[in-house]
């Protein structure tokens, strides 16, 4: 079974379009979003587009919610999928495709020509590439992609991890158990954080959650 989990926060205006690219996927069992307190019309958009809806009291971060989606599903296959793509989430079969066939135990979306140059984003980018080669020896074109499918015992790998720095803790977890992880090229879309005080907090608030999750894991970084 092929679950796809859809972690949302205040995406009244995106998350229906998305949720109709996925539940369209042939071999996809179950769409299950996960309004992570959402204080617009989130969870209603997304359950008449055809999701499932897992609502959360409050706001708790990525991390808690994805945690309380994957916990929820039914899925041995699970993929990760951002609110925000809109109709380029029909892309999530090309992550999924190699996980059902066996050729790789967790895919990542590698996105085209990303080289990290907005202000900002590039230091964040940089730091997850050089945690992730020093701590597994791989080299990540996309490091912080939130887009991917997994065995779920993959997931299961993932010692800890909090807002942001999921990502990047969850590919250095499961490279270190021996699971092999694939970056697989896609050209989906999503709403650009923007260069406005909200998007340098954000890539702050992202910068210290890639530290923390590094910092968790200093003793492999070689």
């Amino acid at each position: 079974m092929t679950s796809i989990v859809v972690p949302a926060y205040n995406e009244e205006q995106r998350i229906a379009e998305t949720v109709a690219a996925l539940v369209a996927l042939e071999g996809v069992d179950e769409v299950l979003v996960v309004n992570d307190g959402s204080s617009d019309g989130t969870s209603v958009a997304a359950s008449v587009a055809g999701a499932l809806v897992l609502d959360m009291p409050q706001n708790r971060g990525k991390a808690a919610a994805l945690a309380e989606g994957i916990r929820a599903c039914m899925g041995d296959v699970i993929a990760m999928v951002d609110a925000d793509l809109g109709a380029t989430a029909s892309q999530a079969g090309l992550l999924i495709t190699p996980v059902t066939r066996g050729e790789a135990d967790m895919t990542i979306a590698a996105f085209a020509g990303q080289r990290g140059t907005r202000a900002g984003f590039g230091l964040v980018v940089r730091l997850a590439r050089w945690g992730i080669l020093r701590a597994t020896g791989l080299t990540m074109a996309s490091p912080l992609s939130g887009q991917r499918a997994m065995r779920r015992q993959v997931w299961d790998a993932l010692q800890t991890a909090t807002g942001f720095g999921v990502e990047v803790a969850l590919t250095i977890d499961a490279a270190r158990a021996g699971h092999r992880v694939l970056e697989v090229p896609v050209t989906m879309t999503h709403r650009a954080t923007g260069r406005d005080l909200a998007g340098f907090r954000h890539r702050g608030r992202q910068f210290a959650a890639v530290v923390r999750e590094l910092w968790r894991r200093r003793r492999c970084l070689r």
